[in-house]
């Protein structure tokens, strides 16, 4: 099983359980049947974690995505602010930032924004994967147009079938083949049953619809991979996921799995 560490959309080939693999040292940046080049200004609320202490100066530092839920926080995956992959409590990251409106990570476009506090939720579980979002505090706002909605229980983007978008920067073909541009894909909101039959528990995770959402395609192919750990999956024009774990990427039979976004508005307005 591929653990959590930042998925990235990768078409086709498998990849089999590996270390957050730091980005500094990939070069395709080309575009891969299944997946296609996305300019920002499509995807304002899509924005890029880094640290170039921790992941070096080649692709701006970027390790994980995140998306803009309010002027001033980004959510992203709780993992991505573990230890084990800053190399210290978030809080010690001295260069933790948020890029913003860049297409390119080699570019200068946009901004890079300090991150000032991070909230990692505290009903997270590191085993499950459930719960797996944290809220970071910008040093200062993003304009308006750069936040999505988010999605709320009983939206009808979560219905089985619906067509949705991932956005990020990560591996481009399972193969530690990062991304320097932005890229898409799209995916359908599967079932939970297709979920809970492809996520039983054991080796290959258990899937609970409370807390997570899958999508993808059925044949495989079209998926989130690593380096893409916290980025938007978007549906009807809301957020309705964040990227978090999976068997592999793009593999038949093994959906990617996302915080479902509803879970984390029931968390955030207090269990209510």
């Amino acid at each position: 099983m591929r653990r959590p560490f930042a998925r990235a959309l990768a078409v086709g080939a498998a990849a089999a359980l590996t270390p957050l693999v730091s980005p500094s040292s990939a070069t395709a940046d080309d575009v891969v049947i299944g997946g296609f080049p996305v300019d920002i200004s499509q995807s304002p609320w899509t924005v890029a974690l880094s640290s170039r202490d921790r992941f070096g100066g080649t692709r701006a530092g970027q390790f994980c995505g995140g998306v803009v839920v309010d002027r001033s926080r980004v959510l992203t995956a709780a993992h991505c602010m573990s230890a084990a992959v800053l190399g210290a409590p978030p809080g010690q990251v001295r260069d933790l930032k948020v890029i913003t409106d860049r297409t390119d990570l080699t570019s200068s476009q946009g901004k890079e924004i300090p991150v000032t506090a991070t909230w990692v939720n505290p009903r997270y579980n590191g085993y499950t994967n459930a719960g797996d979002f944290a809220l970071l505090t910008l040093a200062s706002p993003l304009p308006a147009s750069s936040v999505i909605g988010m999605a709320a229980a009983g939206d009808p983007a979560y219905a089985p079938g619906t067509a949705a978008t991932v956005y990020g920067w990560g591996d481009a073909t399972g193969q530690a083949d990062y991304a320097r541009s932005l890229r898409g894909a799209t995916l359908q909101v599967l079932p939970d049953a297709t979920c809970e039959q492809a996520y039983p528990g054991g080796v290959d995770g258990k899937y609970l619809a409370a807390s997570m959402l899958c999508a993808g395609e059925p044949e495989g192919g079209r998926d989130a991979c690593q380096g893409d750990s916290g980025g938007p999956l978007v549906a009807q024009g809301r957020l309705v996921g964040l990227v978090s774990w999976g068997n592999g990427c793009g593999q038949p039979g093994s959906p990617g799995v996302y915080t479902r976004v509803s879970d984390v508005l029931k968390t955030l307005n207090g269990g209510h």
